[in-house]
């Protein structure tokens, strides 16, 4: 259920309790902002030891105020926090700002404090953001509870980090972009993450959420609400390093860690996922243009060969494609340009920008116009001849008008197409840089800077963002030994080749005359089977099969056995299969080619689970070894429909169980004429 946050962002009355005349505490920088629009509500300053403060007069407690406050920023010693949080609910607060450190990041008594806390504010019915946070700001409101002024805009930054919120500011700015609001997330024992993203997105004033996150809380309700949003959201994090299970017993746990989590969520719920504030900044100066491109098809377009080489390569290097372009769209431009201009892709002025500087926009105009372009990264020299001392003989005044009237005819194109246009410019605070910039086209000085913006543009290849819910909780599972696990799997439509259980000679005998050979011989209670040589394959018929459980059984001495039918592998394909349960986006996904050789071949794919279909299929397509499906050196093309309805049924299996903590099926062979799992394992939380 999302939570009425307007009591927090848009307050008929504020309180400072803590305000302070001392620079050196947060109290008083909090007081000072507060009072930059003391005419759009009551601000009410509070110090225990009243007098004045920033020159008013200060009251001792909220009870002294003598009317209701609706919010209550807190900024006092630790000691004496829950008593403030008490007058203040005392005194009518439906929100809570809480300054003060000493909780959850302090160890179990913190944290047991902490919980005590949030109790008592939700009963109270408020809400409460931290405590340990630095404030929070609303540019639209004119709510100014923090101790430093953001210029307004239209980005909403929810961060864990002050000083990421004033680099992100001074980068934004070269960009024209600002925020609608900031909130220091605290130690969110009450206002999650979460529940800020559900109101940004409902918020008119916000365009974007930026989020710096080292701790997402639910990560999986963080995904949903991002997919849902219907705005931009783009996601700095750090610690995505570490392994998310380092005791993983599976071939899936050992695979999985914290960045392939993060990243699956992201990409599943369409959120835009940096590595630096500067990548961030990128990203967001290209979501606000408001273009997106409907592929990955790029023009790259120069008036310099070295130039056009680079960008193509960071075009590549960032996803985008660079192909050749036909013949007609060729044909187009060579009727434009002269005969030393290269059109194939990049397309490369060669020097008649200096000769004609229209020349730019027209051949902008054609390239946004052919179909075959579903976006255009411009790379180079414009701007140099209107910058100052730039340009041909310091930028002659004919050049130089010639490019800004170029500069904006380049826009009325643009606007003319929803295509994506993103530039690179050595001069990008030209004039005629900056007239692109104003009208909304993203301007970056380094090549890698605008290959990135442009990827950031592309709509997902795996279609709409979405995460699918997780299915109703199954009834445990009793057994989690091998054929429990392929007893659940086959329950849910999962095909496995005939088997039997037997621990002795005679039942082996016995399992042997239910069906043909060739069999397979498999050691039970073992994790990793072939690791262990506790697997026998192709065992021709009984007395094979007998010599292979006497040997093994000599050497490993197991306490059972599977014998099972010999699947056919020609043609066949093995795929991996697997869910992680991660602490905080729940079932994770790995797909990808499996068999003996999983760790080593390291071509997996992660995505949040259960899977759905035609998700599963756009994974397995994804895999660098994908072409194999297809069918190569004469071999046929695999049944990749049928892998992914699989995969559907294996991860909704597990995701229906939250008591697994690792379910795994390796290999799947996927065949022509369908698939068949051949060995599968689940590891209990």
């Amino acid at each position: 259920m999302e939570r009425d946050l307007t009591p927090l962002f848009d307050p008929k009355s504020v309180a400072v309790v803590g305000a302070s005349d001392d620079p050196a505490k947060y109290g008083h920088a909090v007081a000072a902002q507060a009072l930059r629009a003391p005419g759009r509500r009551p601000v009410h300053l509070v110090n225990r030891r009243g007098g004045t403060v920033l020159g008013r007069r200060a009251a001792t407690s909220l009870t002294e105020i003598g009317e209701p406050v609706e919010l209550v920023v807190v900024s006092v010693p630790g000691a004496g926090f829950e008593a403030a949080v008490e007058e203040a609910l005392a005194c009518g607060a439906r929100a809570i700002v809480g300054i003060t450190a000493g909780f959850a990041e302090t160890g179990t008594a913190g944290l047991a404090r902490q919980q005590a806390l949030a109790a008592r504010v939700r009963e109270a019915g408020a809400v409460l953001v931290g405590p340990n946070c630095l404030g929070i700001a609303d540019n639209t409101t004119e709510l100014y509870l923090a101790s430093d002024t953001f210029t307004p805009g239209g980005v909403a930054l929810l961060s864990q980090s002050g000083n990421l919120a004033l680099e992100l500011q001074l980068r934004m700015q070269r960009h024209g972009l600002g925020f609608s609001r900031f909130v220091s997330l605290g130690n969110q024992a009450d206002v999650t993450l979460v529940d800020l993203v559900q109101d940004c997105a409902r918020h008119e004033g916000t365009a974007a959420i930026a989020v710096y996150a080292e701790d997402f809380g639910d990560g999986r309700a963080f995904a949903q609400a991002a997919a849902v949003a219907g705005k931009p959201v783009v996601l700095l994090t750090a610690g995505r390093g570490t392994a998310s299970a380092r005791s993983a017993q599976s071939h899936t746990g050992a695979l999985t860690t914290s960045s392939d989590v993060v990243a699956a969520a992201c990409r599943d719920a369409g959120v835009e996922l940096v590595a630096t504030p500067r990548e961030m900044t990128v990203v967001l100066a290209a979501r606000s243009s408001g273009s997106r491109a409907c592929g990955r098809r790029t023009a790259v377009f120069t008036d310099g060969g070295g130039h056009g080489v680079i960008a193509a390569d960071a075009a590549e290097a960032a996803g985008l494609d660079v192909p050749e372009l036909g013949a007609t769209t060729q044909g187009r431009l060579r009727a434009q340009l002269w005969e030393q201009s290269a059109v194939g892709n990049p397309v490369d002025l060669a020097g008649m920008g200096e000769q004609n500087p229209r020349s730019y926009a027209e051949t902008m105009g054609g390239l946004l116009a052919a179909d075959e372009v579903d976006a255009v990264l411009m790379t180079g020299y414009f701007g140099g001849y209107a910058a100052a001392g730039g340009g041909l003989g310091g930028g002659g005044a004919t050049l130089a008008e010639g490019e800004e009237q170029a500069a904006h005819e380049v826009v009325a194109h643009w606007r003319a197409t929803p295509k994506p246009l993103v530039v690179q410019s050595m001069y990008p605070q030209s004039p005629s840089c900056r007239a692109l910039a104003a009208a909304g086209i993203p301007v970056f000085s380094a090549t890698e800077d605008a290959a990135r913006a442009l990827a950031a543009t592309v709509t997902g290849a795996s279609g709409p963002p979405g995460v699918a819910p997780l299915p109703p909780a199954a009834a445990p599972l009793g057994d989690a030994g091998y054929h429990g696990v392929r007893g659940l799997l086959t329950a849910a439509g999962v095909p496995f080749p005939q088997a039997r259980e037997v621990s002795s000679e005679a039942e082996l005998l016995a399992a042997a005359d239910e069906f043909p050979g060739p069999y397979v011989l498999k050691a039970l209670h073992l994790l990793h089977k072939s690791d262990a040589g506790g697997v026998a394959l192709r065992l021709a018929d009984r007395q094979a099969l007998l010599a292979a459980y006497r040997q093994m059984h000599a050497r490993l001495g197991a306490p059972a056995y599977s014998v099972e039918a010999m699947a056919d592998l020609d043609d066949g394909i093995e795929l991996i299969v697997g869910v992680n349960r991660d602490p905080r986006f729940g079932p994770v996904a790995m797909v990808g080619l499996g068999g003996v050789l999983t760790e080593a071949l390291h071509d997996v794919a992660f995505a949040l689970a259960p899977l759905p279909a035609g998700r599963a299929a756009a994974l397995l397509r994804g895999l660098r070894s994908a072409a194999l499906f297809a069918g190569v050196r004469g071999k046929p093309a695999v049944d990749v429909a049928a892998a992914a309805d699989v995969i559907e049924r294996i991860t909704t299996v597990a995701a229906a169980h939250p008591e697994i903590a690792e379910l795994e099926v390796n290999p799947l062979l996927v065949r022509p004429d369908g698939v068949l799992a051949l060995d599968s394992r689940a590891v209990l939380a």
